[in-house]
């Protein structure tokens, strides 16, 4: 039995309760179904501007009668007074929400702000107020900007490219200058590329996953960014829930109060993922295997290579990626399939 399989027991036994901010958005909603499955109680909080409905639908049919656990905030990180109800009687926090999409905040980098500083600024000051047990935040690896080096290590970070990355920064000194100010207990996890079932596949500014895999559903041609060679550190959505887990609970008192790359450990390229893509999808619908690729301009923001070391995590919070790019697309292209639109 592994560190996650043993918390999760023991959880299961003795439940505890812990509030999910942007509850309806796409991680959020795959935490909740996750700690309900456990059998915890939990309070969200989301405003729908990223968040869906449809979602907190789709974990309500899933978990059954254990919805009757979770309590809905329907709020705004940017209301200090919402912030407040949603941390009252709480034992965790895992704060999700935020106005994500490095474009998003090259276009608009006022409401990235807004959401991303202040709104995060208002729910440190209510958890330190109902002194939460731990306050697990999301953060990226957006924070690592122009640093050339693979992998990333924690410890080392370059000139954030992007308003979006600079609210990530600005989150983790808050959390930091918390930690010393108040005495308060945080972790940070510098997400590196998440996927999985619920992300959203339309809109401007659309994870490449979900777009590439409703194009492709539609016998579209997908838009790859560039010459298709730049790589990522993909990591499935079940994994990013063993960190955020696993965070909340740890015990070690040098596992606290700093960073964490939540990743695979390995780096795909553009290229290569669509070529899984495809392979998962040809099951489905062979003709899909026949679509070729679009290239496009590179992305104004975005970083050539990007390789997380999660030998931080593994060693002082117990994480092990159970999951490979493969392995968790095709559970994550089994669930488009069975949800995709008309």
């Amino acid at each position: 039995m592994n560190k996650f399989d043993s918390i999760r027991a023991e959880l299961a036994q003795n439940p505890r309760k812990w509030l999910v901010t942007g509850t309806a958005g796409f991680i959020g909603s795959n935490l909740l179904e996750a700690l309900l499955e456990l059998d915890q109680q939990v309070v969200g909080l989301d405003n729908f501007i990223t968040g869906y409905e449809h979602n907190l639908a789709d974990v309500r049919k899933r978990v059954g009668p254990k919805w009757e656990r979770f309590e809905f905030i329907e709020g705004d990180i940017r209301n200090l007074d919402d912030c407040r109800r949603a941390c009252s009687g709480v034992d965790y926090i895992l704060h999700q929400a935020a106005l994500g999409s490095v474009p998003r905040s090259i276009d608009d980098p006022v409401t990235t702000n807004t959401c991303n500083v202040d709104g995060f600024l208002n729910m440190l000051v209510a958890a330190k107020e109902v002194g939460i047990k731990r306050f697990v935040f999301a953060s990226s690896s957006s924070v690592y900007g122009d640093s050339q080096k693979l992998p990333k290590t924690e410890d080392e970070i370059g000139e954030a490219l992007s308003p979006y990355a600079t609210t990530k920064l600005v989150n983790e000194l808050y959390a930091g200058v918390f930690s010393k100010v108040y005495h308060f207990s945080w972790i940070g996890l510098r997400y590196f590329n998440v996927f999985g079932k619920r992300q959203d596949p339309d809109g401007a500014y659309a994870a490449v996953i979900p777009r590439w895999i409703d194009t492709l559903i539609k016998g579209e041609s997908p838009v790859i960014n560039g010459d298709g060679e730049t790589s990522r550190d993909f990591c499935y959505i079940k994994d990013v829930i063993q960190a955020n887990v696993l965070a909340a609970v740890c015990e070690r008192p040098a596992g606290v109060n700093k960073a964490y790359n939540v990743a695979c450990g390995h780096r795909t390229t553009l290229n290569e993922l669509l070529g899984v893509i495809k392979e998962w999808l040809g099951d489905f619908n062979p003709a899909v295997k026949t679509i070729e690729p679009v290239y496009g301009p590179f992305r104004q923001g975005d970083v050539r290579h990007s390789l997380a070391d999660i030998s931080r995590a593994n060693g002082l919070l117990g994480f092990e990626p159970a999951y490979s790019v493969r392995a968790g697309m095709q559970e994550s292209i089994e669930w488009y399939v069975k949800n995709s639109k008309p």
